[in-house]
């Protein structure tokens, strides 16, 4: 499995998704490769739907479909409501598949 973590430096919530991607990592088997998207160019490039965007071998696992492109914090659906990033059980349930 190959888990991408594209963000850009003026949203924080990326290292969050850091820190609960690595407490999974060794558990579940995989590495993380980080993608820094700099420009609305490389934004628009990539598909980048705001930071942090987490792939998991190259698919988006949490997107609807309909959330623009760009350089923007991007909001996540969980069970304690809208967040920053998936909480550690999001991730785990997309990962263990």
């Amino acid at each position: 499995m190959h888990v991408t973590l594209q963000h850009f430096d003026g949203c924080p919530h990326w290292q969050v998704a850091d820190r609960r991607l690595h407490a999974l990592a060794d558990d579940l088997g995989f590495t993380i490769e980080h993608h820094q998207i700099d420009t609305p160019e490389a934004a628009e490039a990539h598909g980048f739907r705001g930071s942090p965007t987490i792939l998991v071998d190259g698919r988006d696992p949490f997107a609807a479909g309909d959330e623009p492109v760009g350089l923007s914090c991007r909001v996540y659906a969980t069970p304690e409501g809208p967040a920053g990033v998936p909480t550690v059980e999001q991730l785990r349930a997309v990962l263990a598949r």
